[in-house]
């Protein structure tokens, strides 16, 4: 559930600014882009995480609606480089939480490890110290970020 409140938080505090949001990603998409990461920020302390809103890929700035429901970075432990518990159980919980998805290990460089998961629309980027979500946020994603905060990184409510 820790996943779900993040982002229900994130886009509640998203949509209380959106109208200036807006107005400033029309006037400069980088002043906005800060607006939307200072949100983040404010929404990341209160967790204990560092929260960033990943800028949207080119034809997707104008989707507002989305802000907060797609493409996030949770930095949870920057120090950490191991998972407290088996890559394999991270890829075994993905195939039973998320239809078609395929897992990988990733990032298996200098003693770090990592998961990737492969959606149909997206992926998710596992590492120790990190969760990187590269897609909607859909209930099955929602479902598996939850379990991941709680279980691969110990975070609960």
């Amino acid at each position: 559930m820790l996943f779900a409140r993040i982002v229900g938080d994130l886009q509640n505090a998203l949509q209380t600014d959106i109208a200036q949001i807006r107005f400033l990603l029309k006037k400069s998409p980088s002043l906005g882009y800060a607006k939307i990461v200072e949100k983040g920020r404010m929404v990341g302390e209160k967790y204990g995480i560092r929260l960033i809103v990943n800028f949207p890929h080119e034809g997707k700035i104008e989707q507002y609606s989305m802000y907060g429901k797609r493409d996030l970075s949770l930095i949870i432990d920057q120090k950490r480089t191991k998972f407290p518990i088996e890559r394999r159980a991270i890829k075994e919980k993905a195939v039973e939480t998320i239809d078609g998805v395929a897992t990988e290990d990733a990032y298996m460089y200098e003693d770090k490890e990592g998961v990737r998961l492969r959606l149909k629309q997206g992926r998710i980027d596992i590492l120790p110290h990190s969760l990187h979500v590269w897609c909607e946020f859909t209930d099955e994603v929602i479902r598996m970020c939850d379990w991941l905060l709680e279980s691969a990184y110990q975070k609960s409510l």
